[in-house]
């Protein structure tokens, strides 16, 4: 029979055998997503690695990205069938490169002549709406937009040397599918191929240069040094991408570490902004191997005219497409009456 003494003698051995033994707590895995960006390994080393660090340094253990580089998992035009469905987690792209099946679409990347400048990109999202139509546009089909930001603009680097519009006539260029569209009225002959493969496109001859980026990413990624020459009129100012996650993933994320995410792209915004502005200045002014050409401005205005049509070909498209062109409008007007720096004179 238990007295009650003994009763208490052993709740006690009990009770303090419980607090001699530390509990053993088992950690959590933690959570892995997949990002794959629309940039090679050398570029993504700049535009797309130092958010995965930002993350991966500060999570924690609670969060880890791994990063895959252009067609590494999927090729760039199936990025977002596979973020829809969950083959990658996470997309670091333009919307026209990763063929969105939005009103978007062919607004990322170089949308002809709506920037001049690197930092037109934020402003555009955060102060003229853009980021609300993106978000909303998204979410219709199941893909969490996170955010926008600018990098270089659209230049021309070739193996031909180009003094005038009509020596974009025949020119076989790497490009964006909307960039391609529009340059093709002055003959230019677009290709689409994988990225990794421009480079020797160019040394074979199947392809005479590239519209895909400023003189930073020409030197960064090779190449500089197969084509010879670089044209300092663009035909945008800035690349216009966004990073996206799966909707359901992101749902799943906790609360801070959606701002971790966040911050980190953020952070990653602002280092892509000093990295291409002083690239683009130094590579201009200093770079060894491109030799710069100019169109005089009066005979590049036949190139601005034209794109003020194609505006008006993709209002008339739908009223999201109305929508953004009158943005881009609004945005233009008030800094051509603000002047320089501002605009490009």
């Amino acid at each position: 029979m238990t007295t009650r003494r003994k009763f208490l003698t052993t709740a006690g051995v009990g009770a303090a055998a419980t607090l001699a033994s530390p509990a053993i707590v088992k950690a959590q895995a933690p959570i892995k997503w997949r990002l794959q960006t629309y940039a090679g390994a050398a570029l993504g080393e700049q535009v797309t690695k130092p958010m995965v660090d930002y993350v991966n340094n500060a999570a924690n253990g609670e969060m880890e990205i791994e990063i895959f580089y252009a067609d590494q998992i999927v090729p760039t035009g199936e990025l977002f069938q596979a973020l829809q469905r969950g083959t990658i987690d996470a997309v670091h792209s333009d919307d026209d490169s990763m063929a969105s099946p939005t009103p978007l679409r062919q607004f990322g990347g170089y949308f002809p002549f709506a920037t001049k400048h690197i930092l037109d990109v934020p402003v555009l999202f955060n102060q003229y709406g853009l980021a609300d139509i993106w978000r909303e546009e998204y979410a219709k089909v199941g893909v969490q937009w996170i955010s926008a930001a600018g990098q270089d603009p659209c230049n021309f680097n070739t193996k031909k040397e180009i003094k005038s519009v009509a020596d974009l006539d025949g020119l076989k260029l790497y490009t964006f599918p909307t960039a391609g569209r529009f340059l093709a009225r002055f003959g230019v002959v677009p290709l689409n191929i994988p990225y990794e493969d421009a480079e020797v496109a160019v040394q074979t001859g199947e392809l005479d240069g590239m519209a895909w980026s400023g003189i930073t990413e020409d030197y960064t990624v090779g190449w500089a040094s197969v084509t010879d020459y670089f044209l300092t009129n663009n035909i945008s100012g800035a690349w216009i991408g966004s990073w996206f996650v799966n909707q359901r993933q992101w749902s799943d994320l906790p609360d801070h570490l959606k701002q971790l995410v966040m911050a980190a792209t953020e952070a990653s915004h602002t280092y892509r902004n000093q990295w291409y502005w002083g690239g683009e200045a130094r590579l201009r002014a200093r770079g060894d191997k491109l030799a710069l050409r100019t169109i005089p401005a009066a005979e590049w205005a036949e190139v601005e005219n034209a794109a003020k049509n194609f505006w008006n070909e993709i209002a008339a498209e739908g009223e999201i497409e109305a929508k953004i062109i009158g943005i881009f409008r609004e945005y233009n007007e008030v800094i051509n009456q603000a002047g320089p720096p501002y605009t490009n004179g």
